[in-house]
């Protein structure tokens, strides 16, 4: 227990260290570019709503770290029940999502962003196909197809979500811009709420949630998670009130933290599912005291979506 305790006192304060160097050189790097407010100066980013500096950059790094290291997880986690995805078109789909979320901030781009979008996806399918067809047997063949099509929309397009609240503009200025402190907002409200779930369990845990999927929870500890993230939700907006603009009544604020909450304890019980299904506790050891990218990112991933569209709607 404590070698435990120790491993996650360690090693998760490098990843903290690791995020916020990223974070801190994606907005570093969104300021060098953007020359809009000097005299007769622009932005590196031409769109509809104006000139921006180049956001992302430092997300986007990240991504391609880590998400072949999560696809190749959750390959291994879905062989477990003979759906085999192919790695390396996997790989190479979520990649080529975040990148196009990347590139959705660009003014010549977002003309074509559907279409590529499904061109992406359909060329996932295809290679997979093609990739089944240069063996020359049709054994397993939709498991294959389905497999690499379903890695790639679970890990690149939640990804996808993450990278175009980073890079999103509004036309309206005081609708919503994306941020370094929205991602930031996001993972603390939903890691937050794994923290007062945790304790608010232990404490007065009494009746469960899931017993047969996950033991450890309970009503109780959902119900001070969800508290816990409804006040961090309120505490960032305050905090980052100008980089979160779109949040100016209390009410708002509190709604976002208790639905992302929510949405995370979701994402965190839809891995454990999985996990069940494959026989497995983690979904791999590359970090001790937490297992793999797939345990850290589940929560974060699922939650995404949702907070594009509140973002977008409040």
């Amino acid at each position: 227990m404590q070698e435990a305790l120790r491993h996650r006192l360690i090693y998760g304060s490098l990843m903290l260290i690791g995020l916020l160097v990223c974070l801190w050189l994606d907005r570093q790097v969104e300021v060098w570019t953007d020359s809009a407010d000097r005299p007769g100066g622009v932005g590196l980013v031409h769109n509809a709503e104006g000139d921006f500096g180049l956001a992302g950059t430092g997300i986007l790094a990240m991504m391609i770290v880590i998400l072949p290291i999560g696809t190749i997880e959750l390959v291994r986690l879905l062989s477990a029940e003979r759906i085999t995805p192919y790695k390396s078109i996997a790989v190479a789909g979520t990649t080529l999502l975040s990148l196009h979320a990347f590139m959705t901030q660009f003014g010549f781009f977002q003309p074509m962003a559907a279409s590529s979008l499904a061109l992406i996806i359909v060329a996932v399918m295809i290679a997979a196909a093609l990739r089944q067809a240069w063996h020359r047997q049709a054994h397993q063949a939709m498991a294959h197809m389905a497999g690499t099509v379903l890695s790639v929309l679970y890990l690149g397009g939640l990804c996808w979500f993450l990278m175009a609240l980073r890079v999103k503009h509004s036309r309206d200025p005081n609708g919503f811009q994306g941020s370094t402190a929205a991602l930031v907002m996001i993972l603390l409200v939903v890691k937050s709420t794994d923290i007062g779930a945790y304790f608010g369990g232990k404490t007065l845990g009494r009746h469960k949630l899931i017993p047969w999927l996950s033991p450890g929870k309970t009503w109780e500890g959902l119900f001070f998670g969800l508290l816990t993230a409804a006040l961090v939700s309120l505490a960032c907006t305050r905090i980052w009130s100008d980089h979160l603009n779109t949040f100016h009544s209390i009410p708002k604020a509190l709604l976002m933290g208790v639905v992302l909450g929510a949405v995370g304890q979701a994402g965190d019980l839809l891995e454990s599912l999985i996990k069940r299904d494959a026989g497995v506790k983690d979904s791999g050891r590359l970090v001790p005291g937490f297992g793999g990218v797939l345990d850290l990112i589940d929560s974060p991933l699922l939650a995404a979506p949702f907070a594009y569209l509140l973002f977008s709607l409040l």
